[in-house]
């Protein structure tokens, strides 16, 4: 269900939600972080996505890479927000969002990938 395992008492120890947060954003990295070390995988904002809104996975890449078909209008959000309920933290939830929608409720995930120097 989360990052830390399936025992949603545990979720105020991981992230900002609606039964902690004062219905307000905070700073990152306050919560404790997952076991590969990343913090804020659940709450706080939503994760806006690059892949498009789908209704299922059915056809999903199996690969890890972006899931665009053309949907210009919708996108994918995950992970609740400091306005969110336990469940609507859940790894598995997502809603539908249109691109051109802004709010302090939505953010997204600066990556990084590291090259291996040999």
């Amino acid at each position: 269900k989360y990052c830390f395992g399936d025992d949603s008492s545990q979720l105020k120890d991981y992230a900002w939600y609606g039964d902690n947060s004062n219905r307000q954003t905070h700073p990152v990295g306050q919560k404790k972080p997952n076991a590969w070390g990343l913090y804020d995988m659940h709450g706080n904002v939503w994760e806006w996505c690059a892949d498009d809104w789908h209704d299922n996975y059915q056809g999903a890449p199996n690969d890890g890479s972006i899931w665009l078909d053309g949907n210009k209008q919708e996108q994918k959000l995950l992970g609740g927000s400091c306005y969110s309920c336990s469940n609507y933290c859940r790894s598995a939830y997502r809603i539908s969002c249109a691109r051109d929608r802004r709010s302090y409720k939505c953010g997204f995930r600066i990556i990084f990938i590291l090259s291996r120097i040999t």
